[in-house]
């Protein structure tokens, strides 16, 4: 018989062999979780990937994300500008509910983001790249970002807290960081790493070895790129985002180096600083390839439609420059995951903070509840679950992504959160919309002179009022994909006009939305 000594012992030494089964279990489950990797460019528009169809340039290594994964060809935003974008992906809530409306804002970096879900779980995490949230990141174990809007050349980074120049174009120094971390990082757990590029924001400037790149492409100008907005409320014939009347001839146009000092005002004297971070062989560089076509324009001439044209193909060609090494820097990335056998359990979700007009409206820019701002690109690669190409038209939000993220990790989601899990359809178990309507809310009416406004958009409709000016404008995007013709008021549309208004009110109830107080 064992004496009380022994059973102690006894008691103890299975109470440890029980812990350490306990210990490799919880081991086995974190190691078997998904890594994730979200990626995130700036003011992508979906016209510009090349698995979108729209033939306009070639973006081989995100359409492979394509080809083993879903496309969404009706992703949306809740607000299309870029730092609340940010934060209504981190936090799975509307503007008006996580508190940073535009990009006046400070994100409270205090509130649940997914990123702290997942590290509390047991996932290590990081930010790499574009932030543009004003406080510091929270939830990260590591992070290395752009502050504010970052630059292009030779950018400042603020890498845990300490801010540091680093030589090198931005696009390829946000990969380089990626990959030193993934190098780095706690191997024993499963990672969540949030990638995100500055290109191809505005101002576009591109990596020396594009500069030639399109040199001999003529970009098709869009059919409504002289869009007079007759048939529409007053709101877009306000707007300051054309490319022919609004683009400055140097912070856009590039049509000049050093400015006299008189000349310096506005964007133009931001030119002047964003050029001077270039050092003297990048500006004899940049200038040798920019002299020559601006000095054939200079003696063009060009007035009218003809300048708009040039405007829009100088514009086009420096935007498409700056997504080539963007998508250069998604196969980087990809190869990384590869060689280090990686790829088999990381799932990669591609998208932009919102979408982007490419002349369409004659525009540049964002913010608005049209098509071309409203909608984002948004691919999704998950091994082992999404193994060959899906084009899915189900309507999804970037307040989904959150919960996406959350389910795919195996955790719960949190009641607070507003948007919904398109994990089921990424598994082929849900066919359909996983919103039947979807909410919009811009708040910010400052730059570009884009006014306030709220909107819902169905399967066939899209509704938008602009809630200061008590102005509406109605849709029927099966008939009018181009959005020409506004049909608020028409008769034929009465009904279809009642049952959007009141759907407006039922979601902005639902999400709890308390401005504005519009007109039922």
């Amino acid at each position: 018989m064992m004496n009380k000594h022994t059973q102690v012992i006894r008691i103890i030494m299975i109470a440890t062999l029980q812990l350490f089964a306990l210990r490799n279990t919880f081991s086995q489950a974190t190691a078997q979780r998904p890594n994730i990797i979200y990626m995130m460019s700036d003011d992508h528009a979906y016209q510009a990937i090349s698995a979108y169809g729209y033939g306009l340039n070639q973006t081989p290594n995100i359409d492979k994300l394509a080809e083993q994964g879903v496309l969404f060809k009706r992703a949306y935003v809740t607000n299309s500008i870029c730092g609340p974008s940010r934060a209504v992906m981190l936090t799975g809530k509307f503007s008006h509910v996580n508190g940073f409306t535009d990009n006046h804002s400070t994100f409270d970096g205090n509130q649940q983001t997914v990123a702290k879900l997942l590290h509390n779980s047991g996932y290590t995490t990081a930010v790499i790249g574009k932030w543009h949230l004003v406080s510091d990141p929270q939830g990260f174990d590591y992070w290395n970002v752009h502050p504010g809007q970052g630059d292009y050349y030779n950018p400042d980074f603020i890498e845990n807290g300490i801010r540091k120049r680093v030589e090198g174009y931005s696009t390829n120094l946000v990969t380089d960081f990626a990959i030193k971390w993934l190098d780095q990082r706690d191997k024993s757990k499963p990672f969540f790493l949030i990638y995100q590029q500055k290109a191809p924001h505005r101002n576009w400037m591109p990596e020396p070895k594009y500069y030639h790149l399109f040199d001999s492409v003529q970009f098709p100008v869009p059919a409504n790129f002289f869009d007079d907005y007759s048939t529409r409320t007053s709101a877009a014939r306000e707007q300051e985002m054309e490319i022919a009347r609004h683009m400055t001839d140097t912070y856009d146009l590039k049509l000049a180096f050093d400015l006299p000092k008189e000349s310096q005002r506005g964007l133009n004297s931001l030119w002047t600083s964003i050029y001077n971070r270039l050092t003297p062989e990048e500006k004899q560089k940049w200038e040798e390839a920019y002299k020559p076509s601006n000095d054939a324009f200079y003696k063009a001439h060009l007035s009218g439609k003809e300048l708009a044209i040039w405007k829009y193909q100088r514009y086009m060609k420096d935007y498409m420059r700056c997504v080539q090494s963007v998508d250069d820097n998604v196969g980087r990335l990809m190869d990384y995951l590869k060689a280090n056998g990686l790829d088999k359990n990381t799932i990669i979700i591609y998208t932009s903070d919102q979408g982007f007009f490419l002349g369409e409206h004659g525009w540049f820019d964002k913010r608005w509840m049209y098509e071309e701002s409203f909608r984002t690109p948004l691919i999704v690669k998950w091994p082992g679950v999404t193994n060959k190409k899906v084009v899915t038209e189900s309507m999804v939000q970037n307040v989904d992504f959150a919960e996406t993220i959350l389910e795919m990790a195996g955790l719960p989601i949190p009641t607070d959160m507003q948007g919904k899990s398109f994990v089921p359809l990424l598994k082929g178990k849900q066919k359909g919309n996983v919103h039947d309507a979807l909410y919009y809310h811009f708040y910010e009416n400052q730059e570009h002179k884009v006014a306030k406004h709220i909107g819902i958009r169905t399967d066939r409709y899209k509704l938008i009022c602009f809630y200061e000016k008590n102005e509406w404008e109605l849709y029927d995007l099966q008939k009018d994909k181009s959005e020409m013709h506004n049909v608020y008021n028409d008769p034929a549309y009465g009904k279809v006009q009642a049952e959007m208004k009141q759907k407006l009110l039922e979601l902005k109830k639902q999400y709890k939305d308390p401005v504005p107080e519009i007109i039922p």
